[in-house]
């Protein structure tokens, strides 16, 4: 099974972003602590890991805690 990130605005509507695939969690962790910066900037808000097409966890946002 393969791990991959959904993308969404604000409002929760999805967006388009990377399509990156990976083989664990971990790797799709590891990727996204280094690429939110670029994602937030693209004009995602949040995100949400799937695991084929099942949600792992999310939607967490890309914006700083308050």
């Amino acid at each position: 099974m393969d791990y991959r990130w959904r993308y969404q605005d604000a409002l929760g509507r999805e967006v388009d972003g990377p399509d990156v695939r990976f083989g664990d969690q971990e790797e799709a962790e590891a990727w996204f602590s280094a690429a939110w910066p670029e994602l937030a900037d693209a004009g995602v808000a949040q995100v949400t890991l799937l695991r084929s097409e099942s949600e792992v966890y999310g939607p967490m946002s890309l914006s700083p805690a308050e």
